[in-house]
């Protein structure tokens, strides 16, 4: 059976470079005082419970795709797992584990850049530098934190993963 993803519609496409318009989607989140390599090892666990069971009522929630990551401002990540698309942050069971939170993100528009390898913080920063330039040479708006996503299980050979740097972005502005 297929991991569900979040659905989006895709605006255009070029070349490694993608914007695409997702609608409202529920995220289970923790936040760890980490560093980049790790914050999202020491999240899964946490995470994981929740969609075990450790929620009222005690209910299994199928595994999505992808993890997200993204810095916070005072240091630290948030790292999140997106909630099946069945479930709204009013329908989604609640976290039993005072570390984890339920948010939704609102529909957004997202440059991406795809890429395969390993889950280094180098390889992470070589891909998002690619995409913030390609979003100024289009003159498009940042509209939010630089979310890293990450879509394979830890055992899946590296060359065989899916990685993505995702940027919300606004309509493009024009030259003053």
């Amino acid at each position: 059976m297929a991991t569900e993803e979040p659905a989006f519609a895709l605006v255009e496409k070029s070349g490694e470079f993608e914007i695409r318009d997702y609608g409202r989607i529920t995220v289970a989140e923790t936040r760890v005082d980490d560093d980049f390599e790790s914050a999202g090892n020491r999240a899964f666990g946490t995470l994981f419970g929740y969609i075990s069971g450790k929620n009222q009522p005690r209910q299994k929630i199928a595994m999505t795709a992808p993890v997200i990551q993204q810095a916070e401002p005072e240091g630290g990540y948030r790292v999140g797992f997106i909630a099946p698309s069945r479930y709204s942050l009013q329908t989604a069971p609640a976290p039993a584990d005072m570390r984890v939170r339920l948010r939704e993100l609102p529909p957004q528009r997202m440059a991406v850049i795809r890429y395969s390898g390993r889950w280094t913080e180098k390889n992470f920063r070589e891909h998002e530098a690619r995409l913030l330039a390609w979003i100024r040479d289009r003159n498009l708006g940042i509209a939010g934190p630089v979310v890293y996503a990450r879509y394979n299980a830890p055992f899946t050979p590296w060359p065989m993963r899916r990685n993505e740097v995702m940027v919300p972005v606004a309509a493009a502005r024009h030259p003053e």
